[in-house]
């Protein structure tokens, strides 16, 4: 058992944790340069670029900042961001493939400041790209946006989900089933659960001071996904095209506060259609 089992073994327990004024201010570190790795890495994501440079530029910008990429060999993952191409739904490895015109591409982040963790995803287009692939991008950001919408005390897991579920299927889209948002703090992926789909009152109550992911997969074509041979890389089983966006956030008293705000205003990367 490595340490990140330990850990997780420890501090994993399936208890919803709430979280004080110093849980915000710590989370608000985290969140916030998780979102500058991502800021920086914008001008970057280019037709031609190979997707190992871009981890490689991830862990070199957390690292300098004085952080811990969380991902870097957690559970055995050998990288410090994912990147998913196209029909890649989620943990998509950087290696060797190239980024080439016409590519949507989700890049997913996770830094650890001072233990706390800022997770953090967002979509790009890799040059102009056909007006569907823009259409599911902007679905899904709209998705995050109403789930985000949903969340304040009294409100249940269920409401996000449900929010989320109806606006992208009134699209014609699909929400992937297989993965969802979780929480997270001191530990990486912790309780509660969030699904990206299900009914109006349903799950967990939300209390001020809990801490998750909201992160909904959306794919043109059907729900179903399937993980390939390398035990990360989940894909769509119709191959069609798919997209996420995550934010971290936390239940105030009147709502949720978003800890991976882009503090150059790029959560929502400009996608040219071609």
């Amino acid at each position: 058992m490595n340490t990140t089992d330990v850990l997780e073994a420890e501090f994993r327990d399936g208890t919803i944790r709430t979280h004080g004024p110093d849980g915000f201010e710590g989370m608000r570190a985290a969140g916030k340069l998780a979102a500058e790795c991502l800021d920086m890495l914008t001008p970057h994501i280019v037709p031609g670029v190979l997707t190992d440079e871009l981890d490689r530029l991830a862990r070199e910008f957390i690292l300098d900042n004085g952080a811990l990429p969380a991902c870097l060999f957690y559970r055995g993952y050998a990288k410090t961001v994912c990147i998913s191409v196209n029909h890649v739904v989620c943990h998509g490895i950087p290696g060797e493939r190239i980024l080439r015109e016409g590519d949507i591409a989700n890049i997913d982040v996770t830094c650890i400041v001072d233990g706390w963790h800022g997770d953090h995803s967002r979509m790009y287009g890799v040059g102009p790209v056909a007006p569907r692939a823009k259409r599911l991008i902007d679905v899904t950001y709209e998705a995050i946006e109403r789930g985000i919408a949903a969340v304040k005390p009294g409100a249940t897991t269920g409401d996000i989900g449900h929010a989320i579920q109806t606006y992208v299927e009134s699209m014609r889209c699909s929400v992937v089933r297989d993965f969802c948002g979780h929480g997270l703090g001191k530990v990486f992926h912790d309780a509660p659960n969030i699904l990206h789909f299900g009914q109006k009152g349903a799950g967990e109550v939300l209390k001020p001071g809990m801490f998750f992911t909201i992160e909904p997969m959306v794919n043109l074509g059907k729900p179903a996904v399937k993980v390939l041979s390398d035990g990360w890389t989940a894909v769509t089983r119709d191959k069609s095209l798919s997209a996420q966006c995550e934010h971290s956030i936390g239940v105030t008293e009147d709502g949720a506060e978003i800890f991976t705000v882009s503090p150059a205003g790029l959560f929502k990367p400009p996608v040219e259609t071609a």
